[in-house]
């Protein structure tokens, strides 16, 4: 029976791990487009009219 709860507890950890791995991961890649977007922004800004 503890065995079982051992086992299970640690495929919950391994899984809580990769979760965060790929949270990381895709938080990454939004902050890196939104900074070229907001570049490329700033390089048009002087062309922009409202």
């Amino acid at each position: 029976m503890n065995e079982k709860i051992f086992k299970t507890l640690g495929q919950i950890g391994a899984s809580g791990i990769v979760v965060g791995i790929i949270t990381v991961i895709v938080g990454v890649s939004v902050g890196v487009v939104s900074i070229v977007s907001g570049a490329r922004a700033l390089k048009l800004k002087g062309k922009i009219m409202i």
